[in-house]
């Protein structure tokens, strides 16, 4: 419809698709086993097998990638953390955020870096669903000054 959609949910793909497009759209090597829900030819397939064969993404327990699955707080921190090598610093200590948690890392560098912080000051709801347009600031500041 011509418009950007702010505060329309962000899917896995998309974000995996915007973290590419920083990146300068690399091509993907053929190396990753892309999940069969990520068609070929599709405007993500390039983006999902790069971030697979980078460590960016993984896959979902189910086998699929979830390409139409909302992404969340903690996926979206983590996906960046990632793809920027990040390096935790600092405990952001959220009353939600369990020190073993595949996002505790990542939370605590989106925080010591600026990226984000909390939806309060005990919590980070690392399950809650991003829209677009948080995805695009967390985006816009990891990427600030690279």
């Amino acid at each position: 419809n011509g418009l950007f959609g702010s505060n329309d949910s962000c899917t896995r793909a998309q974000i995996v698709t915007f973290l590419w497009r920083a990146a300068g759209s690399p091509a993907p090597k053929g190396t990753a086993k892309v999940p069969a829900d990520v068609l070929p030819g599709s405007y993500c397939y390039d983006a999902v097998a790069w971030a697979l064969e980078n460590g960016i993404i993984n896959g979902l327990a189910d086998g699929t990638f979830g390409v139409n699955n909302t992404c969340t707080r903690g996926q979206s921190v983590t996906f960046l953390y990632r793809a920027l090598k990040g390096i935790a610093s600092g405990s952001a200590s959220f009353t939600d955020v369990k020190s073993d948690a595949f996002y505790a890392d990542a939370v605590n560098w989106a925080v010591a870096s600026d990226v984000t912080n909390g939806t309060s000051n005990t919590t980070f709801s690392p399950n809650a669903d991003c829209t677009r347009a948080e995805i695009v600031m967390f985006l816009y500041r990891a990427y600030q000054g690279k």
